[in-house]
């Protein structure tokens, strides 16, 4: 009587270390597909955090000519300004550059060519966001 009470208690024993490592096992299985959804959301979060930052940074520009004169000469320049802003605040002081200019040159073309903030970088795609933020802050 003794060996058999035994061997029924070993048998459900046996069940339930079974049913216990599927337990287990589904667990972790759970605990992974829920670790992985967590990281999603988190780069997520940082991905539009970012194109959020992005979206109020911009660039205040603005060009004019110069003329300098020596005795008989007169030398015209293009000078450019720009500076960074996030929202109404500015990150930068005005950078400026100046490069002499041909008569008859296009003057609003040759500021453009002169950029040194380009918009266009501020306005990239999601993948390049990370790439983008790391050229504009050197």
């Amino acid at each position: 009587m003794y060996v058999v009470m035994r061997s029924r208690m070993e048998v459900r024993l046996a069940r339930q270390r079974e049913e216990l490592a599927g337990l287990k096992a589904a667990l972790n299985v759970h605990k992974e597909h829920l670790d992985g959804t967590v990281r999603g959301a988190e780069e997520s979060a940082r991905s539009k955090a970012l194109e959020e930052l992005l979206a109020d940074l911009r660039v205040e520009e603005r060009h004019y000519t110069r003329e300098h004169k020596a005795l008989f000469m007169t030398r015209k320049s293009i000078v450019r300004q720009e500076r960074i802003y996030f929202r109404n605040i500015p990150l930068s002081n005005w950078v400026e550059q100046e490069m002499p200019v041909e008569e008859g040159a296009d003057i609003d073309k040759l500021a453009k060519t002169m950029a040194i903030f380009d918009a266009a970088l501020l306005l990239t795609e999601p993948e390049g966001l990370q790439k983008t933020a790391k050229r504009l802050l050197r």
